[in-house]
């Protein structure tokens, strides 16, 4: 639901009849994807708000809380930081979006961002406007919980938390296993979308050396900007895995580190792939370009060969069209056509010189 300062209402107070309209407070379960209780791997039965999730974990000693927001504003999110006790610089990049991977440290409490990357179905990249979108997701883990924030409509945990409680033993783990299933699947849809993109950047490279080929420049740096958008996401993700799997935290057990070496060892497999798209992006850019130069020297060839056929009658013409008393052969017989044939024969002439040299 939007607020009123998407509304365009910010900085001026709505009125009735010259009173002022309270401002439309949304409530917290609008934003609130899922809340659960996990007791040894198990969700409690029943439906919890935050509040109520922490006071259950909290007066049994164990477990812990898993609350999932999707693009929260400032004033609802205020709620769970209280009750979570989050530091408000990480909440405010929990707000706004568009921040780098990253991870970091506040407290007792760990704030980790993963780029989320899907890829947008097209039926041809030379004609695509996009190909891949990009999300995001904010992971708060403590001792007791779980806070994650969704941007973007493609970065759905709802499939993961089903998964994972399906698998209690996982769950038991505590709040860090939810973190490494999350990057987990994160970068497992990487490597989803880099098999789509390698199709994408094969079909480019061979409408590039086609004979007659459609791809145009701006499709090759379309092409380029969106596997750029996809080593953005991809990159900066890999020193905050590494420092999960060193145990650069105790919130991430020594059991669960080593999930987290094989999750960054799927992302380099990723980053080389995406390497390599860019550099052969590179190549095609610069081969498109040669191409296309030699096609403008070309076409300047095959104009300036036509212009030196088309010049040789024009000049004949223009010596004759003088209409000077005396010219020579007028008074021939047989000059016009004789001077026809020349025309001719030099044109002729000149044709074949330049088809040899493949000019024309």
């Amino acid at each position: 639901m939007p607020s009123l300062s998407n509304l365009g209402l910010r900085g001026r107070t709505p009125r009735n009849n010259g009173r002022p309209i309270p401002p439309i407070r949304v409530p917290l379960s609008a934003y609130v994807v899922d809340c659960g209780v996990y007791v040894d791997g198990r969700r409690l039965p029943g439906r919890f708000t935050h509040t109520e999730a922490v006071r259950t974990v909290r007066e049994k000693g164990e477990g812990f809380v898993w609350i999932g927001l999707h693009e929260p504003d400032e004033e609802q999110i205020k709620g769970v930081a209280d009750t979570f006790g989050l530091h408000e610089l990480a909440v405010e990049d929990a707000v706004h979006a568009h921040q780098r991977p990253k991870l970091e440290r506040y407290d007792d409490v760990l704030f980790m961002v993963l780029k989320t990357v899907s890829y947008a179905g097209h039926e041809d990249p030379t004609t695509a406007s996009e190909l891949v979108e990009t999300g995001e997701i904010m992971v708060f883990v403590g001792k007791d919980f779980v806070v994650t924030v969704r941007h973007g409509r493609h970065s759905g945990l709802r499939r993961l938390r089903q998964q994972l409680e399906e698998d209690p033993e996982q769950l038991a783990l505590g709040p860090a296993a939810v973190l490494h299933a999350i990057a987990d699947q994160v970068v497992d849809t990487y490597l989803e979308v880099t098999h789509q993109v390698d199709d994408d950047v094969e079909r480019a490279e061979t409408d590039v050396f086609a004979q007659r080929s459609h791809m145009s420049m701006d499709q090759l740096y379309m092409l380029k900007r969106e596997v750029l958008e996809f080593r953005r996401a991809v990159q900066p993700l890999a020193q905050p895995l590494r420092r999960l799997a060193e145990g650069y935290t105790p919130l991430v057990p020594a059991e669960v580190r080593s999930y987290f070496r094989n999750v960054e060892d799927h992302l380099t497999t990723v980053a080389e792939k995406v390497n390599g798209f860019n550099e052969l992006l590179d190549a095609l850019l610069d081969a498109a370009a040669a191409k296309i130069n030699l096609r403008a020297n070309t076409d300047m060839r095959k104009i300036t060969a036509w212009a030196a056929i088309i010049s040789v009658p024009t000049m004949i013409a223009g010596i004759y069209g003088m209409n000077f008393e005396y010219m020579p052969e007028t008074k021939m017989k047989y000059g016009y056509p004789a001077v026809v044939i020349i025309i001719v024969i030099a044109c002729v002439t000149l044709y074949r010189i330049f088809r040899r040299n493949k000019w024309l």
